[in-house]
């Protein structure tokens, strides 16, 4: 083993504490933006607690998405395979590499930085992805989440910190009042539950809201139906548009008329005076599936902002 090696962190002492934390950012010159949703994790414990929930393990290959200063990319290489961490600011890109090699010296060729926003991702270096796990600022986390999922069908786990509301609102199950787009569109992909809560002491700058975990299982078979993702969720899309309405109102649009929506949902065995936030996913696809085709060829709604209350 090398001096170097040997004079590297070791076990708990690879990863970052606060002294770290703040030391590393003073030297890049980083102050965290709210614009990118910066708040950097601080205590090893935490994400210690965040691998082990996750349930990573010496087989897996991770994509990790904002790494920020790599708080929890430490503790992903002490225990997968592979870890590929997907960072949008150009200075922490160029830093991270540079703080596993130090840190982890004999585990940095096990580590990949891919520079790119996280929307934009459909490849990325090495082995498909088995499992992700991430700290999602509030503003992207559901789109970012839905965009993983889609382009990477080899992620059968995932692990997210969310704002808790967010949180709330993924793994809501249908009549919740939080239940609602990204509820339904995360239920396509996967089984979602609640994974614990994090304080606001473990981050740096402290945020003003709670955070909470989010697991993700995915479905060891796709749901079944004739109708795509693509009409699955622009019938969802239109039943929370107009979430006060009844679906046979709601779904007029996108439809093309209240009576091809009435038609539409007596065919999917929904009941017309029903709302979008009492029906599941599978219903959501029935409903899809008996969309009148003149509908179907025309331009589809506008959907609804994936972060939205709805």
């Amino acid at each position: 083993m090398s001096t170097s090696n040997e004079e590297s962190p070791r076990g708990d002492d690879a990863l970052l504490g606060p002294a770290e934390i703040r030391g590393l950012a003073a030297r890049l010159g980083i102050r965290p933006t709210k614009q990118l949703g910066q708040n950097f994790v601080i205590d090893p414990n935490t994400v210690r607690r965040i691998v082990r929930t996750a349930g990573i393990g010496p087989d897996d290959t991770v994509v990790e998405i904002g790494p920020g200063l790599g708080s929890l990319t430490l503790a992903l290489l002490q225990t997968a395979d592979r870890v590929t961490a997907v960072e949008i600011d150009p200075v922490l890109a160029e830093a991270l590499p540079g703080t596993v090699a130090e840190r982890l010296p004999e585990r940095a060729d096990r580590f990949a930085l891919v520079h790119a926003d996280a929307m934009e991702v459909t490849e990325l270096p090495g082995p498909a992805p088995t499992a992700l796990v991430a700290n999602l600022p509030y503003n992207v986390a559901v789109p970012v989440l839905l965009h993983m999922l889609a382009a990477f069908p080899s992620v059968r786990r995932s692990l997210v910190m969310v704002q808790a509301e967010v949180a709330d609102r993924l793994a809501a199950g249908p009549g919740s009042k939080v239940y609602g787009v990204p509820s339904v569109k995360a239920a396509w992909y996967a089984e979602v539950k609640r994974a614990g809560a994090i304080g606001r002491n473990v981050f740096w700058p402290a945020p003003n809201v709670d955070s909470g975990l989010v697991e993700l299982v995915r479905r060891d078979e796709p749901l079944a139906t004739t109708a795509s993702r693509e009409e699955v969720f622009a019938a969802v899309d239109a039943a929370f548009a107009q979430r006060r309405k009844v679906l046979r109102g709601a779904l007029a649009g996108w439809a093309g008329s209240a009576a091809e929506a009435e038609r539409a949902l007596t065919a999917a065995g929904v009941s017309p005076q029903a709302r979008g936030e009492s029906l599941t996913v599978r219903q959501f696809a029935a409903i899809a599936e008996n969309r009148p085709r003149a509908a179907a060829a025309s331009p589809a709604p506008q959907p609804v902002a994936e972060g939205d209350p709805a």
